[in-house]
């Protein structure tokens, strides 16, 4: 039986990535040709937004300008859209899957697997909680991750562009039939054993996005810059091994680490509105600049400093991460915005680290 897709999210990167997915099921005979994508009802301009992308193909609201293949089908109700799938793509804020996993549950097929394209984390009253553990415990399924240096709107215009697919030990299967789906000429899939730490990567790199945005902000040049990128990339690294046993260093190397940290750095929402925030020296709420710039997506970065900081100082580690704790600073705790290059490293950071 060929594997059915349901996309659990429609936003601008779940669009983005239903172009190659449509093209991929409808390409390969190891997929049923037509594939849900579960669309969060909105009215434009007093039309239901799941009418307007099956009937012109095109979310109008979050990828306007980018025609959908025809087979995606947006579905209203999570139930119905989940319901026969073996393979379910998650690609929206992590926020709302507390509310969204029961529902899947109750209407899950037997034997699906899961792939997460959610970058961010969470934490409970044991410590940090990577998203697809989230969807693992909730769905008691295997959950890979996909995650890499793909900025929605370039992967929508087709430039090419890498990206990573991280599985378990012991769902090689899994990952070989993922890669199959996603993977095009354009969009290049590299596969990597080591789920935990290419998830990881696809957070952490949006709390140093926010660093960057501060230096674009405060019109820092690109000696500054680089130097929040590098410092960044040791603290995700130190991070990961921190918290993580048998994350591989390879993976930092991967499209889903310097590659995904370099271009989030350089574009994206997180560095958009770290920008904004930096220009207003720090006196415009987040909020307010989410609404503004980023027309009903959610920034990513602010949250994930927040999340990383309570876990640090929860195991009193904040003095290891001088760039983590000056963000979530600056972004909450009122340091002002020019105090980002405030880190002097400590010795721990010196080579053999």
């Amino acid at each position: 039986m060929p594997e059915k897709v349901c996309i659990v999210g429609s936003g601008n990167w779940g669009s983005a990535i239903a172009r190659i997915v449509g093209g991929n099921a409808a390409a390969y005979a190891d997929f049923a040709d037509s594939v849900n994508m579960w669309v969060y009802e909105e009215l434009i301009d007093g039309e239901k937004l799941t009418e307007i992308i099956n009937t012109r193909h095109e979310n109008v609201k979050y990828l306007k300008g980018y025609p959908l293949p025809h087979n995606i089908v947006a579905v209203p109700e999570l139930a119905d859209a989940v319901k026969g799938a073996t393979i379910l793509i998650f690609v929206l804020p992590h926020q709302f899957l507390p509310r969204l996993l029961p529902v899947i549950k109750a209407n899950l097929t037997p034997g699906a697997k899961a792939i997460s394209l959610i970058k961010g984390i969470d934490f409970d009253e044991k410590g940090l909680v990577l998203i697809s553990d989230t969807i693992r415990k909730g769905l008691g399924i295997d959950v890979s991750v996909l995650m890499g240096a793909n900025v929605a709107k370039e992967v929508a215009d087709d430039d090419f562009c890498e990206t990573t697919i991280g599985y378990s030990a012991g769902s090689e299967a899994n990952g070989k039939i993922l890669h199959k789906l996603f993977n095009t000429k354009l969009f290049q899939v590299t596969l990597a054993p080591d789920a935990a730490g290419v998830e990881l990567c696809g957070a952490l790199k949006n709390i140093v996005a926010i660093g960057a945005g501060f230096c674009d902000g405060l019109g820092y040049g690109g000696n500054t810059k680089a130097a929040i990128i590098r410092i960044g990339l040791v603290e995700m690294m130190r991070f990961c091994k921190k918290f993580y046993q048998g994350v591989k260093e390879s993976t930092f190397f991967e499209s889903c680490g310097v590659a995904d940290l370099i271009t989030t750095c350089y574009g994206g929402r997180n560095r958009k509105c770290a920008a904004a925030f930096a220009k207003s020296n720090g006196e415009r709420k987040w909020d307010d600049i989410e609404a503004e710039l980023l027309n009903g997506q959610k920034l990513q970065g602010t949250l994930t400093a927040k999340e990383v900081h309570e876990v640090l100082v929860r195991v009193d580690a904040v003095d290891e991460f001088p760039l983590f704790t000056k963000i979530y600073s600056i972004s909450y705790a009122g340091h002002k915005v020019n105090t980002i290059t405030d880190i002097a490293q400590p010795e721990l950071f010196e080579h053999n680290a």
